[in-house]
Order: structure tokens, then C-alpha cells, then sequence
């Protein structure tokens, strides 16, 4: 199975790099199962129906999200309805949503999870118990398990990568938007990075307009942060897992540029 991760899109532009690479991927059988998260994919702050729709319809198998999945609040029914997008499993139980959904695929099933660290971010559940109790749960259902980590500190997300070893087949780590260089796959067959990188433009603040971000720094001010329009790229992961046995045998990095 080739499963392609693909890091947090930003806005309009990057909703249009996942739309022309993830239909091309798919229509050239590069990939068999495509996850995105798509926190930032409304304008930089949520997500709302009809652009989860738009994304499916380019090719998305399944939708994580992260931090601001209440941005949106006409999200709240649509994550009772639709269980193709997943908030982070260890919200408090009582939330919305769901935080893990199995997807049916031509090499099988593949259970997707969702989490949030607590590094430097609003206070959780513990995402290590709940990882626990959904792989409890759901033992048997799927040979391949993806997990999206996000989160802040590097350390949580390469301390959940080690965790899992072995009882996943992949960790990626999202929120940051910045890809990282260490790609591999960990002693026990979990294919593992820190982060999968930013779907949206990169001449920016992390997919924000340069300016307004700097004048942030520089004054302490209040100031709203644009999306920015330029070197628009999609970024994330190429994941070849053995079907039979869940583990990785092969990690990629991949970046497709707009031009």
C-alpha cells in the first residue's frame, strides 16, 4: 500500500496545491490512500463542510485536524455526520466528532487516528492512554494504523513515535509547518517523521503574509494575519506499508511546487 500524508494545508492556496497534486497522484496510481489534515484549510483557522467536501472530491481518503478544530462552528454537526474527518481522539469524550475512522481501501482497511500533544499547547486528555485504548478497541480491524501527532514540542512527537512502534504502521507529526529531515522507520517497522510540512504558500510566516508578522514582533500589537500568495507547494509524506504484515518498508518526503 502507498500512503500519502500530506501536511497541514493553509487557506485557498493551499486547498489548490492539494487539489492538483492529489488529483494527479491518484489519477496516476502513485498513491492509494491519501490523509491530509486540514486545521488550517479555511482561511488558515478551521475547516467548514463544503471545503471538506472540496476535498474529498480531489482525492482525499480522510481528514485530521488539530488545535483549531472549534474555529468553525458550523463544523460541529458535520463531524456528527461525516466520519472521514476526525478531530484529536483525546479531546475530552463529551466533544463533537469522532477521533479515529477506519476507510476501506482496495489493499484493506486502514484505521487513521488523531491526536494533540500538551507541550506548549491547551491542556488534554493524555494522547499515550488514548492511543492505548483505541489500538485496545480496534484490535483486529486493520492490519495498517496512521497516526497524525500534533502537536508543538518535537520531543512529545518523536516520544510518541518511539511509543507506538511496532503497534503502528506510521506517526506523522503536524502543526508546526515546518517539514523536518528525519524521515525513517523506527526499530520495530513504524515509518516516522517529526513533521509532514505546510501545504500552502511558502514565501510566507507559516503560510501567514511576512509583513503583519513582523510588525507583530517588532510593536506587540494586534494585527491579522493574511495568507500569503507565493511559492505555493504541497508538502508531506510517500509511506510504502506491507499490507499483510502493517509495517513500513519504505519513507519519503515529497514537495510539488506550483507554477
Amino acid at each position: 500500500m502507498k500512503l500519502m500524508f500530506v501536511g497541514d494545508l493553509v487557506g485557498s492556496p493551499g486547498r489548490q496545491a492539494f487539489a492538483r497534486f492529489a488529483t494527479r497522484y491518484k489519477a496516476e496510481k502513485k498513491v492509494d490512500v491519501i490523509i491530509a489534515n486540514a486545521e488550517n484549510a479555511a482561511a488558515g483557522r478551521g475547516l467548514t463542510p463544503p471545503l471538506a467536501d472540496e476535498l474529498f472530491a480531489a482525492g482525499a481518503d480522510a481528514l485530521t485536524l488539530g488545535d483549531h478544530t472549534w474555529d468553525r462552528k458550523e463544523l460541529i454537526p458535520y463531524l456528527d455526520r461525516e466520519r472521514r474527518v476526525i478531530r484529536p481522539a483525546n479531546f475530552p469524550p463529551s466533544a463533537p466528532g469522532r477521533g479515529y475512522t477506519l476507510i476501506e481501501t482496495g489493499h484493506g482497511p486502514v484505521l487513521v487516528i488523531n491526536l494533540i500533544g500538551r507541550v506548549f499547547m491547551a491542556a488534554q486528555d493524555c494522547p499515550f492512554r488514548t492511543a492505548d485504548e483505541i489500538l485496545k478497541r480496534e484490535d483486529g480491524r486493520a492490519q495498517v494504523i496512521f497516526v497524525d501527532m500534533h502537536c508543538e514540542a518535537t520531543s512529545e512527537k518523536i516520544i510518541m513515535g518511539r511509543y507506538l512502534d511496532g503497534r503502528v504502521s506510521a506517526v506523522a507529526g503536524t502543526h508546526t509547518h515546518v517539514p523536518t529531515a528525519d524521515e525513517c522507520i523506527l526499530p520495530h517497522g513504524t515509518g516516522y517523521i517529526t513533521d509532514a510540512g505546510m501545504t500552502g504558500p511558502k514565501d510566507s510566516v507559516l503560510g501567514r503574509e511576512v509583513e503583519p508578522v513582523l510588525h507583530r514582533f517588532l510593536t506587540g500589537m494586534p494585527t491579522k494575519f493574511d495568507i500569503a500568495k507565493d511559492d505555493v507547494r504541497m508538502e508531506g509524506v510517500l509511506f510504502d506499508i506491507d499490507d499483510t504484515t502493517g509495517r513500513t518498508t519504505k519513507i519519503k518526503r515529497i514537495s510539488e511546487r506550483m507554477e
